[in-house]
């Protein structure tokens, strides 16, 4: 039986998005063929489309009785999630040819981590580089020689830009494919702990650089629960992996199974297939909602307060934090995976992983089990494990038991009774926190502000000594449309530093702070932000600010007329909006909408949708 609050959200969910979801259905109705696409392509594209392939696959693509799949990929060496999808081209195309169909790249999206960019003016660019995968994969399959599409994406804002784009195009069927993580290095503690002590200058920049190796040290998605790995968890909770598939190290033989078989299952999936399977039909509110469940069960990345947004806007489904409020009431927190506990994806994989989860969720009634999905039929079937026997890719029953309870637990005994993220309200706007790894003794904090209009400028404070009390720091003019709205997450061992000195510190902005959130309460994506008209330009330092996790209050104690008489703060943004490539997307910063709308340029409805 489904849990309430599961269902009356859903309904909500379902009553508020019912016009805009019955103008994109019609949109994808409309764009069905009833053959393959290509047929609707003059002798001229096609010939353009089929050029560079070999006679036989001409001869496929000419007969238009067979699929033709597209590859989009988010491929580079650079980045160790990504290099191992270099060899996954060829292994797509040998596994569709193996049944009669063909595969082609059909595209390219770029790729940039956070990890890197951490600090740098490059982050800048992070959350716009979502919208920006999101054409690109359009462009990808703009050319209508495709029946199916395979999505290699795995990092923070890719998989999210690659969602919203299939959805544009939801009459194909779709499966994402990914590669796993890298083997575990040192723990994420240790690793901590030399950050601490070099933001503290007791450790050099060798030592820091020699364990920051050591934590990022091979191929493979970096192992704490971050984004990258939260983006894993999202899509096969939400059907759109194979069971099981998410945290499979790179290079095994389960590994190459599995994306042989998503390559073959998606041919199988098409209108020439045998179980015609449109992503629009996989992707509807109950998948948008057991994402949101996915998110708040394992303490997953606070970036997806936004993706899930704009990913669900890409289907016609409208979403707010209010859903993610109402679900974290009764969501419990079944996963400690660092930051919010020492272990990482390995070890949470290995305890029992995706199937665990999917399992104890669905018995305390907390997901939609007849959601659709890309295995099978729908998501009651990924409590399944693939494992490999005399060769060949099999499923068997997952474990009914976590392997690790320091790790995973059972809904019947969570770690905590509430999910892992919390919405703010108050006089200040509307935020977000992520309070799985924050102690309950720092969950409320009522102290003096202190303003910041740049992320440097508070970490120089705090290594210059000047931040000797309980302090509520305050970096504003970092939203999406001042300036990208950047990850914070430098700040974390600063502040870390002072509340292990014995202060009760916390973050409040308008920018983002990281999927790897950990012990110091900060309330991000503050909306509305301080360019756009946000309270928090008005903020001065001494002024006392109230955060309190557990009741969701987040309040500037300032009195309404003392606020009237004050000038908004201003600031000269314009050196962050050159170099670096910065200049580009100024159209970007003109049209993004709000951090609870998604921070996002498009708008998928018209207002007579809504």
């Amino acid at each position: 039986m489904k849990n309430s609050v599961l269902e009356a959200v859903t309904n909500r969910i379902i009553e508020r998005s019912r016009n805009a979801r019955r103008a994109y259905l019609a949109q994808i109705e409309q764009a069905k063929s009833a053959g393959p696409n290509r047929s609707a392509l003059s002798c001229g594209n096609l010939a353009h489309g089929f050029a560079a392939c070999s006679k036989a696959d001409k001869m496929k693509l000419s007969g238009m009785e067979t699929p033709n799949i597209a590859i989009v990929s988010a491929y580079n060496d650079m980045l160790s999630a990504h290099q191992p999808y270099a060899d996954y081209p060829e292994q797509i195309k040998q596994a569709v040819q193996a049944l009669g169909a063909t595969a082609q790249f059909a595209g390219g999206v770029p790729a940039m981590c956070d990890g890197v960019t951490q600090g740098q003016a490059g982050m800048e660019l992070s959350l716009f580089s979502r919208d920006s995968i999101a054409q690109g994969a359009a462009i990808a399959l703009s050319h209508n020689m495709f029946d199916g599409a395979l999505f290699l994406g795995i990092c923070d804002k890719i998989v999210p830009g690659l969602v919203m784009a299939a959805l544009r195009f939801g009459q194909l069927p779709c499966i994402f494919v990914p590669a796993g993580p890298m083997p575990s290095g040192i723990t994420n503690d240790e690793k901590a702990q030399v950050r601490k002590r070099f933001a503290e200058g007791k450790a050099t920049r060798d030592e820091l650089l020699a364990a920051e190796s050591a934590a990022y040290h091979s191929a493979g998605t970096c192992t704490f629960y971050g984004t990258a790995n939260t983006n894993q968890m999202l899509m096969e909770i939400m059907g759109l992996h194979l069971p099981g598939a998410s945290f499979v190290a790179p290079g095994s033989e389960l590994r190459e199974a599995l994306t042989v078989y998503a390559a073959q299952r998606v041919t199988e999936l098409t209108q020439l297939g045998r179980n015609y399977r449109p992503l629009a039909d996989v992707i509807d509110e109950r998948s948008i909602v057991n994402g949101i469940v996915g998110l708040l069960a394992t303490g997953g990345s606070t970036n997806h307060t936004l993706h899930i947004v704009a990913i669900a806007a890409a289907a016609g489904i409208i979403v707010n934090w209010d859903d993610f409020s109402e679900l974290s009431s009764v969501v419990p927190l079944l996963a400690k995976v660092y930051p919010n506990g020492s272990a990482d994806v390995n070890h949470f994989h290995a305890a029992g992983g995706m199937a665990f989860i999917i399992q104890e969720l669905l018995q305390a009634g907390l997901l939609h089990g007849d959601a659709k999905a890309v295995f099978a039929d729908t998501l009651a079937d990924y409590v399944a494990e693939p494992f490999i026997e005399e060769g060949q890719l099999t499923y068997r029953a997952g474990p009914i038991q976590s392997g690790d309870r320091k790790v995973l637990r059972p809904a019947s005994e969570p770690f905590s009774r509430e999910g892992g993220l919390q919405i703010l309200t108050g006089n200040l706007g509307r935020s977000v926190i992520k309070v799985s790894a924050v102690a309950p003794e720092h969950q409320v904090i009522e102290a003096p502000a202190r303003v910041f209009h740049d992320q440097h400028a508070l970490a120089a404070a705090v290594q210059n000594g000047e931040i000797t009390g309980d302090t509520i720091a305050v970096v504003r003019f970092q939203g999406p449309k001042a300036i990208g709205m950047p990850e914070l997450h430098k700040l974390t061992p600063f502040l870390a530093n002072l509340q292990d000195q014995g202060l009760q510190v916390a973050l409040v902005t308008d920018g983002r702070m990281s999927g790897a959130s950990g012990k110091v309460p900060a309330a991000i994506h503050l909306t509305p932000e301080a360019v756009d008209g946000g309270l928090i330009a008005k903020v001065v330092d001494g002024d006392i600010i109230r955060l309190d996790a557990r009741s969701g209050e987040l309040t500037l104690c300032v009195t309404a007329s003392e606020l009237a008489q004050r000038t908004p703060a201003t600031a000269d943004l314009n050196q962050y909006h050159r170099a670096m490539g910065r200049e580009l997307f100024a159209g970007f910063r003109a049209q993004v909408s709000g951090a609870e709308q998604g921070a996002t340029i498009f708008k998928f409805t018209a207002e007579s949708e809504l």
